[in-house]
């Protein structure tokens, strides 16, 4: 097989440029602590409110400075709507959804996640300033989407 010049060229521009993107992804994620979704474990999407940790949705210690926070999503909201959490710790969110696809991200941390029914997702961050952080879904889920919500009080 014959190639012109010019083809080989633009191959090996086009092989470099895809393992330059490669490379600067890999980087990227690792620097900034992204990993790929975590939802191995399932749960029945009508028995969420039943089926644990979900049946008690909230901060449970689990460690020296280190908690899981079980929070069901649910139409336009989750729960519990507003929790404080200890400045410093290591906070693992466990979420699922009973009914649609929601989102789970909460900005300015590395906790994005997509919940679907019958999936539980986790992801894990330490907040190392105080205030106020919303979580936020950032998946059409309905009409009311837009007041889908949570607050986060770090103290």
């Amino acid at each position: 097989m014959h190639l012109h010049k010019f083809e080989k060229i633009w191959l090996i521009f086009g092989g470099i440029t895809l393992v330059a993107f490669l490379i600067t992804l890999g980087v990227n994620a690792f620097s900034h602590g992204h990993h790929p979704p975590s939802d191995l474990s399932r749960v029945q999407p009508a028995m969420v409110d039943q089926t644990a940790p979900f049946d008690k949705p909230g901060l449970v210690k689990t460690g020296e400075n280190k908690y899981d926070l079980n929070m069901p999503s649910f139409v336009f909201g989750y729960a519990p709507n507003e929790i404080e959490i200890p400045l410093g710790a290591e906070i693992t969110f466990h979420t699922t959804s009973k009914d649609v696809v929601h989102g789970f991200a909460i900005p300015g941390t590395n906790v994005n996640m997509m919940v679907v029914p019958g999936h539980v997702n986790s992801a894990t961050t330490t907040f190392k300033k105080p205030g106020d952080y919303v979580i936020l879904c950032n998946e059409y889920c309905g009409a009311g989407h837009h007041m889908m919500m949570a607050k986060i009080v770090v103290k």
